[in-house]
């Protein structure tokens, strides 16, 4: 807030990037010194009144994701985590700080998976617990602290079980990478919010929290997982209703601005 009264007090022009429903408060507070609002995904403006006027733009990613050819990349990056080239990837991650009922619900179905001819990469999350498969599964079940080259996972993957944070429904949207979305129960519903329209559109599964089970794993991801019809189609669902050029869009609106000043 402080940044957006000095900005006002010199007449410099402001800029507003917002990707969440509702606004947080900061960003409300700014809206109300300057005309210049950019959202990230076309619900926005429909779902929050003070969006209304606002420009969805996407929203800006790294290059190593907006780069990705996820078929080109994928052997090199199921070699990279000693994964097998022919068997279907599960990809799981709960987010930079994990997600503990993503982790306990996923590893009580691990036998389930590895039966089902089932890999599973997963990222536990650095301040979770650790957590660890049997042993004795018949097909790789790698587990990681943490993963700073999401890029990697998403190549090796053929389906992501995430939350829906707003930078995890834009990147995996961005390259077509079907999820399931475990959105994050205590809050807003911002997590809903994000992932309902690339599920509306064909582009992933959605559960609650409080439904994910390792029974509801094997019941429905294992399907899905051995399904590679459905997760193209799926795949194809989810870029079509995603976007690869949030940064550039988002800077020729800045460029918009400032020549209005």
């Amino acid at each position: 807030m402080p940044a957006y009264l000095a900005a006002w007090r010199r007449e410099m022009p402001i800029v507003i990037h917002e990707v969440n429903v509702p606004p947080g408060v900061a960003n409300r507070m700014g809206m109300k010194f300057t005309k210049h609002v950019a959202a990230g995904f076309p619900h926005q403006p429909v779902q929050a009144e003070s969006l209304r006027g606002a420009r969805v733009v996407g929203v800006p990613l790294r290059h190593s994701i907006t780069s990705l050819d996820r078929a080109a990349a994928r052997d090199a990056a199921r070699a990279h985590f000693g994964l097998r080239p022919d068997l279907p990837v599960l990809f799981v991650s709960g987010g930079s700080q994990g997600a503990r009922s993503i982790n306990l619900a996923v590893i009580g179905a691990a036998k389930e998976l590895a039966t089902a001819g089932v890999q599973v990469l997963h990222v536990i999350g650095a301040r979770n617990e650790a957590v660890s498969p049997p042993s004795d599964l018949p097909v790789p079940y790698v587990t990681l602290p943490y993963l700073s080259e999401m890029e990697l996972g998403y190549a090796a993957a053929d389906l992501m079980l995430c939350r829906g944070g707003a930078m995890t429904c834009a990147e995996v949207a961005a390259i077509g990478l079907p999820a399931i979305y475990v959105p994050y129960p205590h809050s807003n519903q911002e997590q809903k919010r994000n992932a309902l329209p690339v599920v509306e559109a064909g582009g992933g599964l959605l559960v609650d929290d409080a439904e994910l089970s390792p029974d509801w794993i094997e019941r429905t991801v294992i399907p899905l997982a051995r399904d590679p019809q459905r997760l193209a189609a799926m795949g194809a669902a989810a870029a079509a209703y995603g976007r690869r050029d949030g940064d550039e869009a988002l800077l020729d609106f800045v460029y918009e601005a400032v020549a209005a000043a």
